[in-house]
Formats: C-alpha cells, structure tokens, sequence
C-alpha cells in the first residue's frame, strides 16, 4: 500500500498540471498573423476586386481577448455576423470547429488551430460554399493557412473582432 502512495499522487499532480496547461493555451492580447490565401474555387473573374488575385499571403494585427482564449482558444475567421462555430472540439494545443455561414456567402468550412506554446498557433481554414452575386449563386472554394504570434499583452489601437454565435 505504501508504494502505490506515492504513484497516486504522482498521478495527482500530473492531472493538476495538465489542467494549468489546458487552461493556459494562449495570451491575450496584441498577435501578428500571417495568412496564406488559395483560391479552389473563385466566383470571380481573375484580375477584378475580390478575383484571385486577392489571395496570396498577407500579415494583419489582431486582438485577442480572454474572453475568445476561454471559448474557443483561437483566432477566428472574420464572420460579419454570418457565420457560426459549429461541432467545436478542444483538446491540448488545439482545437477543430465547424464554421458554418448564411447569408451573402453560405457554405461550411473546416477550421482547426494548434499552438506551440503560450506565444505561436497555427491556423487552418477550408471553406466550400456558394457566393451570391446579381447573376446569381456562385461556388466558392477557398483555403487559409496562418501562422501568428504574441506582440503585446496590449492590443492598442487594435479592436477585437466580435465573436461568432456558436451551437453544440
């Protein structure tokens, strides 16, 4: 009995730090994201406004607050109010979602995140869908690839983006 003490709590103390490491997935605050944009599936002509042409890869600022960390752990795509976290499964250094869209653009992609350590995450979307335009409904087929890392616990001038409705 003596002997299994000690490996019961060493048991113990392993669960209590990966409880303190689940909850500590990320910091809030200022991160620096670069986005690989790919077109599948386009509605556009190549060479107009929101063609092809728009992907490539492009760096942005973005605020992350606790509040996102302690629901979703991520990062999320912009929604505009028409897209919402779905299916969303956390586990340790990650997390994988549905993010499903009505509205203009409507379709389902599928999101996953994973971090490093408290400071890098990467980031994956794939959206298929269709688009509406004045002629009608258009697919689209798109991929985002991102790498983002920790600037500053203060975001500055930089606003959080609203978060996005989520269900079960």
């Amino acid at each position: 009995m003596r002997e299994i003490r000690p490996w019961i709590a060493g048991i113990c103390c392993l669960l209590a730090l990966t409880t303190v490491d689940w909850a500590e997935t990320r910091k809030a605050g200022l991160w620096e994201m670069t986005t690989t944009m790919t077109w599948q599936h386009s509605p556009f002509v190549s060479g107009t406004v929101g063609g092809p042409s728009m992907g490539g890869t492009h760096t942005t600022q973005a605020c992350l607050t606790q509040e996102m960390i302690d629901k979703y752990g991520a990062l999320l795509p912009q929604s505009r109010g028409q897209c919402i976290i779905a299916n969303k499964v956390m586990f340790l250094g990650g997390m994988t979602a549905d993010w499903v869209c009505s509205g203009r653009i409507s379709g389902k992609g599928a999101l996953e995140s994973t971090w490093s350590d408290l400071q890098h995450a990467k980031g994956k979307v794939h959206f298929v869908g269709m688009f509406q335009m004045e002629d009608g409904a258009k697919p689209i087929e798109w991929t985002t690839e991102s790498t983002s890392v920790f600037k500053s616990a203060d975001c500055g001038s930089v606003k959080p983006m609203p978060l996005p409705e989520s269900r079960p």
